[in-house]
């Protein structure tokens, strides 16, 4: 059997070639690198845009069929609505913020 490397993130998701995370249980979708250095730039990569993420290059054995042989995370995977419901309301809470602080100026002077 031949060896590839893939990338875990810390709840145990998978890097997948779709450039999201991907659980694990289909292992066609994860995206898998044939040396160690590719890996590790793509995590830099991911790493670089997102500073909470801790992930990891794995050694993986390919099974008869091609495909990396890893552990499905049992970790659910954050649903797209999940990941992108709190921006509007992080810039709602800035905006006030603005709103506030020119407020309280304008009635400083």
């Amino acid at each position: 059997m031949t060896s590839v490397y893939v990338i875990r993130n810390q709840f145990g998701h998978y890097w997948g070639k779709s450039k999201t995370w991907v659980s694990g249980s289909e292992p066609r979708k994860v995206l898998r690198a044939r040396h160690e250095d590719e890996a590790v730039n793509t995590l830099f990569e991911l790493s670089s845009k997102d500073v909470d993420l801790r992930g990891s290059v794995v050694s993986a054995e390919l099974s008869d069929r091609a495909e990396p042989i890893i552990e499905a995370s049992t970790v659910p995977l954050p649903s797209a609505e999940e990941e992108t419901a709190g921006e509007p309301e992080a810039c709602a809470e800035v905006e006030v913020e603005v709103e506030t602080a020119q407020t309280v100026e304008q009635e400083t002077h």
